[in-house]
């Protein structure tokens, strides 16, 4: 058993520029085995892991961290480090031959060559290599096809350290985790179970905590109510006391002098207006109570692609059938074939039949790793015939330099265009607010961004590489409501079978194609239904 141990104690820390805090008073104790890190997209999920590991510190409280920590990131821009080492290591075969990593991917241009998913399995090979006793794995099944997948769930439960997992992928929460960190800024809840187990507690515990709050609200409102009503009953009673003493009682009259030094020795008026201001500080300490329920704040989330239509003409596509060159061309390569940065070993090819796009397709395109997916929407994209302004394009990955580019050039956008962009981003589950005062917006962010300067625009053809990475689970689920809605035609690329078994109507698979000589081929094939052998090729 791992002796790592990693605590938080009175954790704070904000980004700079930040106006609040992400985390304050953050205490939490890691259980060992996997904690997944659930939250909305610019929450701090990647923040808390970097902290966690050491690579930030918090400005105030303190991490207790006992064992080598090391974090894998989202993004896959660069090789990893230590990676030419790994790939050398006679130790490292194993988790080499598991995760099908070739000894050519340590080279600089070989890297920018492979898919993201290929990244993806060399970033998690290297650090499970480096057997850290602190791991911390974010959006680790990003980009891997099914099998990579269930190789990678395997090594992963044998991890006996401790684990922090950031993910979009429901079923690996559930099926790695015994804890959840539920981060809602500036505060988190431990709570145990995977993510299903941990979302319905935390649904239950936020009922039951409305539910008090409306019944603290009722209690202190009857309370005020009668406190008002005692000091008008109080006020009126001082008024006649006045006005009895102003008025001259006759000599004669026993019965009312004795009335008004009765009203005098038992003070009734004071006695309400004393009961009035004791009413009111018992509202006042029910209302303390209310401020301290943990209420989590609802938005109004989902989307609709506002404006969207189909073209009015019968195809955006129409392409003969030909083949891709994959990988790097060769010098004096034929002008037919168009070269990409995506696939695997080699200069394979990609073959398809005749593809047409209609006006209301939506099409999910799916095969494994390296087949050439990423390629064949370049080169779809570069043959469509529709006025740019049209289309909603959002590509696999986009790099941390583009991603602060996009969001500059956000904030630079007139102020009622920039709004509409911020309402969709906060019905898709984020907070506009924490994202324009961020410099580095989340992946998760940087999608959100690109769907809601597209939608705004009307489009009649949203292409989408891999559309649920780095997605959040709410956004997730407001991307398939808005786009199981939406008109115009669709184009997909995804590993995520339920989500493309509930917008897309036709498949495009592509498979490794043993008839063409070479060192690594592919073909597509076309069913109105997911081909069987992409069973495996979705999770």
């Amino acid at each position: 058993m791992s002796s790592a141990q990693l605590a938080f104690n009175d954790v704070e820390y904000a980004w700079p520029g930040m106006t609040s805090p992400l985390f304050t008073g953050l205490t939490v104790q890691f259980p060992a085995g996997w904690t997944g890190i659930v939250g909305a997209n610019g929450a701090g999920k990647s923040t808390l892991q970097q902290i966690a590991v050491g690579h930030l510190v918090p400005q105030q409280g303190a991490v207790h961290r006992v064992g080598s920590a090391l974090c894998v990131a989202q993004r896959t821009d660069n090789l990893p480090e230590n990676f030419e080492d790994f790939i050398w290591a006679p130790d490292a075969l194993a988790i080499k031959s598991r995760l099908r990593i070739g000894d050519d991917w340590a080279d600089a241009d070989r890297w920018r060559t492979l898919s993201h998913g290929e990244r993806k399995r060399a970033q998690i090979g290297v650090a499970l290599w480096l057997e850290p006793e602190i791991l911390a794995l974010d959006e680790p099944t990003n980009h891997i096809d099914a099998d990579a997948r269930r190789l990678l769930v395997q090594v992963l439960k044998g991890f006996a350290g401790i684990g922090l997992l950031v993910s979009h992928d429901r079923d690996l929460l559930d099926e790695l985790c015994t804890h959840c960190l539920m981060l809602d800024p500036p505060g988190a809840v431990l709570r145990p179970g995977g993510v299903t187990d941990a979302l319905a507690q935390q649904e239950t515990d936020e009922r039951a905590a409305q539910n008090e709050n409306e019944v603290l609200r009722r209690t202190a409102s009857r309370m005020r109510a009668e406190a008002q009503r005692r000091r008008v009953m109080a006020d009126q009673k001082a008024a006649a006391v006045r006005s009895s003493k102003q008025k001259k009682i006759p000599a004669h009259d026993h019965d009312g002098r004795a009335m008004r030094n009765l009203a005098k020795l038992t003070g009734r008026d004071a006695w309400a207006g004393k009961l009035a201001g004791q009413m009111t500080r018992r509202a006042g300490k029910i209302e303390e109570q209310r401020s301290g329920l943990r209420l989590h704040k609802h938005y109004e989330t989902g989307i609709w692609v506002d404006g969207a239509s189909c073209l009015p003409r019968d195809f955006l596509l129409r392409l003969p059938a030909g083949e891709i060159l994959l990988g790097a061309p060769p010098a004096g390569a034929d002008a037919g074939r168009e070269g990409n940065d995506d696939g695997g070993a080699g200069r394979g090819v990609l073959r398809f039949p005749d593809l047409a796009l209609g006006g209301t397709d939506r099409i999910a395109l799916t095969g494994a790793n390296g087949l050439g997916k990423s390629t064949l929407v370049r080169h779809i994209l570069s043959h469509l015939d529709i006025p740019e302004e049209r289309l909603v394009s959002i590509p696999q990955e986009i790099t941390a330099e583009e991603s602060r580019v996009l969001l500059e050039n956000v904030k630079r956008l007139p102020n009622d265009e920039r709004g509409r962009v911020m309402t969709t981003i906060s019905r898709l589950g984020s907070r506009p607010a924490r994202l324009l005062e961020s410099e580095l917006p989340s992946p998760g962010e940087v999608r959100k961004l690109l769907l809601a300067l597209g939608i705004v625009r009307g489009p009649h053809l949203i292409v989408m590489d891999e559309p649920t990475n780095h997605m959040d689970l709410s956004g997730i689920l407001c991307l398939e409501e808005a786009l199981a809605g939406c008109p115009c035609a669709m184009l997909l690329v995804s590993h995520d079978r339920p989500f493309l078994e509930k917008i897309a109507h036709r498949y495009w698979h592509i498979e490794p194609d043993p008839g063409i000589d070479g060192p690594k081929n592919s073909r597509l094939t076309i069913a109105d239904i997911p081909v069987q052998t992409d069973i495996q090729g979705l999770s």
